[in-house]
């Protein structure tokens, strides 16, 4: 893939970029290297102090960012705004939280009396220079929701955005130098995908994050791996929305909900709901109500602020999911609604909120992780095949449920395989609260003190007596 800024609601490129050569990424290895050796030295105060510098400018500069993260990768304006506030919200939440995540821990007397120590504690240190694989769907989310943390905990950042956006990539490795970040505390390497086993195998790099597709996360850990460098992982996700019927009496805010749920940043999100598993006593109505409200969303230009849905961010997206519906409408499946490109919108990568029923599990899109907005709907009669469907998936990074029910409620956080499990909620990430899956959603945890812990050496430092 070019890299190149191509408008999603338009098919036409805007900029393209150059990647840069070999003889740049050795400079950008050593300065990053050479910036960790006295940054790492720092304390939480003046970290902090830059974060929030950055959080400041990021707010100041909200509608530019927005708007080029809108014409890149065609998320809504409004959603574009939003995504920069969460950004800078998270910035100032880890530089206000740092230093309490990354204190010292003294074990208990008792516990260590037994070890020889006359004293003994745990601190968390950084681990170097740290290399980012991040993806287009939440341009500026993603690549904050790492560094934030890791330049908190003193580490230094190396970003490989994806090819498509790659002014937002620009905009970040200039956002952190402009706040006063030493140089080389985060760089941006334009670079095709070709050059990341490279980078990851310099010994310079300590560690890697990736946010993707299964198969990107597969080959960077497999490299990683081989070099015995630690990794985070935050892959796809197939997440259910189950409705039981407990939650009747609220079905128009679970239907609302679920909209939102399924159709948030175009249906490109790796936590969006994507299948709705409903019990047969609210089936009919949630899916009458819920194909309605799809119907009803207005498809179009994202630069539009009454726009709900934009287009898929690539034309290969757009034929993938394609692929998936046609797919399932072959082996039987019914479309409620949608399952086609709109007739009335200029040539971009327009689809139609789809709402698909019948999913059997000969279907691709019972397995597949559908990227855009097509939700698929389950009809199961007890709660037990709710979970059953629900687990039904290679996948495992969040999960949302409609009930009431305190012992349904226990149950499902019991049983299901997710990272996540939200109750009569939307799965939503915030930098209070760890995030990731397990199963193939990848592995390790992003955000609250997991996440800035993930590329921190724990130190255990010991005195004899």
């Amino acid at each position: 893939m070019p890299i190149a800024t191509v408008n999603p609601a338009t098919g036409e490129t805007l900029r393209t970029f150059d990647p840069i050569d070999a003889a740049e990424i050795e400079i950008r290895l050593e300065r990053a290297e050479s910036a960790f050796r006295t940054y790492r030295t720092t304390d939480f105060a003046t970290r902090a102090d830059l974060l929030n510098a950055a959080a400041d400018l990021l707010d100041k500069e909200q509608d530019e960012i927005a708007h080029t993260m809108t014409t890149e990768m065609g998320k809504t304006l409004v959603a574009a705004r939003a995504e920069a506030a969460k950004c800078a919200k998270a910035m100032r939440w880890y530089a206000a939280n740092a230093e309490r995540l990354l204190a010292d821990e003294h074990p208990a007397t008792a516990d260590i009396a037994d070890s020889g120590a006359g004293a003994a504690y745990v601190r968390y240190r950084p681990l170097g220079v740290v290399l980012a694989v991040m993806p287009w769907n939440f341009p500026l989310w993603q690549v904050v929701r790492f560094a934030a943390p890791a330049l908190m905990a003193g580490n230094t950042g190396l970003l490989k955005h994806a090819s498509n956006v790659p002014q937002t990539a620009l905009y970040l490795g200039e956002l952190f130098h402009r706040a006063g970040f030493p140089d080389g505390c985060f760089q941006t390497l334009l670079v095709g995908s070709d050059a990341i086993e490279s980078v990851l195998r310099d010994p310079r790099v300590a560690a890697a994050t990736l946010t993707g597709s299964e198969g990107a996360g597969r080959a960077v850990a497999s490299v990683a791996g081989d070099e015995v460098k630690k990794t985070v992982l935050e892959l796809g996700g197939s997440d259910p929305f189950v409705v039981m019927p407990s939650a009747a009496a609220e079905l128009d805010k679970a239907v609302a909900t679920a909209v939102t749920a399924r159709v948030q940043n175009n249906g490109q999100s790796c936590i969006a709901a994507k299948r709705f598993i409903v019990h047969q006593d609210v089936y009919d109505e949630f899916a009458d109500r819920f194909t309605r409200a799809m119907s009803a969303l207005r498809v179009g230009d994202p630069l539009m602020e009454s726009t709900d849905v934009g287009p898929i961010a690539t034309e290969q997206g757009r034929a993938d999911l394609e692929e998936l519906v046609a797919d399932a409408l072959s082996h039987g499946a019914t479309a409620l609604c949608g399952a086609r490109r709109p007739k009335a919108l200029p040539p971009g990568w327009f689809y139609e909120p789809t709402v698909l029923s019948g999913i059997e599990g000969s279907m691709r899109i019972h397995h597949e992780e559908a990227f855009g907005p097509v939700a698929t709907l389950y009809r199961v009669p007890d709660l037990d095949s709710a979970v059953d469907v629900a687990n039904d998936t290679p996948f495992g990074l969040s999960s949302n449920v409609w009930t009431r029910d305190e012992d349904e409620q226990r149950r499902f956080v019991r049983d299901l395989q997710a990272g996540g499990v939200f109750f009569n909620g939307m799965t939503a990430s915030h930098p209070a609260l760890p995030f990731g899956g397990v199963k193939r959603s990848g592995y390790g945890r992003e955000l609250a003190a997991d996440g800035i812990r993930a590329f921190c050496n724990v130190t255990t430092v010991w005195y004899g007596r």
